[in-house]
């Protein structure tokens, strides 16, 4: 080496310009025990990255693709005016399976959960006590963001389906709403207001289950049918639907419906949010003027 470098030196002090570079590479790869150290480690090297990345690949080749969803639903924009009482949607759709044809009837077949999400909104809970035979509020609870409205189909009850900890990540249940609380309590405390917060929504019709509502034809066709109440909050809602096999979610799809007022009464929500101190204003003046309309009737018969 220490000869190739001193004959490489007398060239550049007599102009002759750098050596060719293939004729220094070629005995520099072949020649000495560098050369053959570092021709080991590139031929280590390739076979090494294939072992640690093959039970990758593995995996890969074992999981294959997995069924896919293809979700829809009756209506995707439900508008409330004065006479409405509420509406009944349908959900629907179709599982694609990798090879084109149902599971066979040998194998298990697998369940359909649909999950109606309304926008999240700030709620304030208030236990009352009995003092003196009197009702006061003794403590309250505030929470960040709860689900406005929940309802949940599916094709089995939710225990059969998933274990525990699945319902809680995939929020599969009313029990496995992960509220959050804005402020720190004791977790005794915390299970007595949240069973408190999903009593209220429960008793008003915006939190229910329906296990068995959903229908699946011929392991590929589903549907499943769930009433949105009159008292529903308008906004942007979440229609989710899951494929459940051998207590694993092993496909998603999610589809928007959008509920919002019309007519007259999208005219007084609009006013009210825009233009909150001009609507208080006509609001008492229309109450008083009615007020008198009312004893002016009354006094004249």
């Amino acid at each position: 080496m220490r000869k190739i470098f001193d004959w490489a030196s007398a060239l550049l002090r007599r102009g002759a310009g750098p050596p060719p570079l293939p004729a220094i590479h070629s005995e520099y790869a072949v020649g000495g025990r560098e050369g053959e150290r570092a021709g080991t480690v590139s031929r280590t090297k390739k076979p090494l990255g294939l072992i640690l990345l093959a039970p990758l690949l593995l995996g890969q080749t074992q999981s294959g693709p997995k069924p896919v969803l293809i979700p829809d639903v009756s209506q995707r924009d439900i508008e409330i005016a004065y006479s409405f009482t509420g509406a009944d949607l349908l959900l629907f759709g179709a599982i694609l399976y990798p090879r084109g044809t149902a599971p066979a009837e040998g194998e298990k077949p697998a369940d359909i959960v649909v999950v109606i999400k309304g926008p999240t909104q700030s709620v304030q809970v208030r236990e009352k006590v009995k003092v003196a035979g009197i009702w006061v509020n003794a403590d309250r609870m505030r929470y960040r963001s709860a689900p406005s409205f929940y309802a949940i189909a599916s094709s089995k009850p939710i225990a059969q389906l998933v274990d525990e900890r699945t319902r809680a990540i995939y929020e599969l249940g009313v029990d496995s709403l992960q509220l959050s609380p804005a402020s720190g309590a004791s977790p005794e405390v915390q299970r007595r207001f949240d069973a408190g917060l999903v009593d209220l929504k429960r008793r008003g019709g915006l939190y229910y289950e329906a296990p068995g509502a959903v229908e699946i034809t011929s392991g590929v066709l589903y549907r499943a049918r769930l009433t949105i109440p009159a008292r529903v909050p308008v906004g942007r809602f979440t229609a989710e639907t899951f494929l459940i096999r051998d207590g694993r979610v092993v496909a998603a799809a999610v589809r928007p419906i959008e509920i919002r007022k019309s007519g007259f009464e999208r005219f007084v929500a609009r006013s009210a949010e825009r233009n909150s101190i001009l609507y208080g204003l006509v609001a008492v003046a229309l109450s008083a003027l009615l007020g008198w309309g009312a004893g002016a009737i009354w006094r004249r018969f």
